[in-house]
């Protein structure tokens, strides 16, 4: 599957959840709150894609595309405000559907202006087989992506691969991100490097020489990304290593003092019982 497929599949999925709650009932609390859920976890890992991914690659290879992916950027900063703030709301709240409403109303403009005007510039700039090795890693990405929102994160690279994955390892607990510690998961930099070299030969000399070399700056910056990625990775793996570990231990020990207790408590018992035996038959 290439990349704008994968989009587009991503926006076909959250469409279908908004009509779900736009026909749920005025009262429909327990659905609406698994739909709104559901709607939350879709939009951070297709956010979190993009953002790490599909934008900046595209900054880098296509032409005329800054405007458009500036503006998406900042779409995406405006929903994930609005998703954050629905997860902690009750769906009983004079607020809640407004802001799905509001929410949807954003989205769907985000979807019209991607699927009409970027994704065609895309498209034709750089075919089908740079698309396809940009949607492997996209399609990669999204098993260790976050699953919440957060507003407050970096959204451009380098910055955002580091927290991206700090804060899919932290939405996902008790999750493998082995993809990402084996590389499955390609960086930004040899990512755009690679897309250069496939995608159609429509750029002048000049502008492919000047790209390449964007590429290249990108993925020496993204070089120290990486390897903070991959010890955030031994860190949270160590963590939850060690919180598993002092897990069972506290279990172990309560299951002892309780098996020690009982014991304590049927011993007590069984002398208390033999006393009232002997003071009957004293009797």
């Amino acid at each position: 599957m290439d990349a704008i497929t994968l989009l587009k599949a991503d926006h076909k999925t959250v469409e279908q959840l908004f009509k779900q709650f736009e026909k749920a009932g005025d009262r429909a609390y327990v659905a609406k709150r698994t739909i709104v859920d559901r709607i939350i976890e879709e939009l951070s890992i297709h956010a979190s894609i993009e953002e790490q991914y599909f934008y900046p690659v595209i900054r880098a290879t296509v032409e005329d595309v800054e405007r458009l992916t500036l503006e998406a950027l900042e779409e995406h900063h405006i929903v994930k405000w609005v998703l954050a703030e629905l997860e902690s709301l009750d769906p009983s709240d004079e607020r809640f559907d407004a802001k799905v409403t509001v929410l949807i109303e954003n989205v769907r403009h985000h979807v019209k202006e991607e699927e009409n005007d970027l994704f065609p510039m895309v498209r034709d700039e750089l075919g089908r087989s740079a698309l396809a090795d940009l949607g492997d890693t996209m399609a990669a990405a999204k098993e260790i992506a976050p699953t919440h929102p957060h507003p407050m994160s970096p959204d451009t690279a380098p910055a955002n691969g580091v927290t991206g994955v700090a804060a899919g390892v932290v939405d996902r607990v008790g999750d493998t991100v082995s993809g990402v510690a084996q590389g499955a998961v390609m960086a930004v930099g040899d990512l755009i490097a690679l897309v250069l070299r496939r995608k159609k030969p429509k750029v002048s000399p000049t502008g492919s020489s000047a790209t390449r070399s964007q590429a290249k700056q990108i993925r020496k910056s993204t070089q120290d990304t990486i390897d903070l990625t991959q010890k955030t990775i031994d860190t949270a793996k160590r963590g939850a290593h060690r919180t598993s570990t002092t897990a069972r231990k506290s279990a172990e020990a309560t299951v002892k003092a309780g098996a020690r207790g009982a014991k304590k408590t049927a011993k007590t018992g069984k002398s208390a019982a033999k006393r009232t035996v002997s003071t009957a038959r004293g009797n």
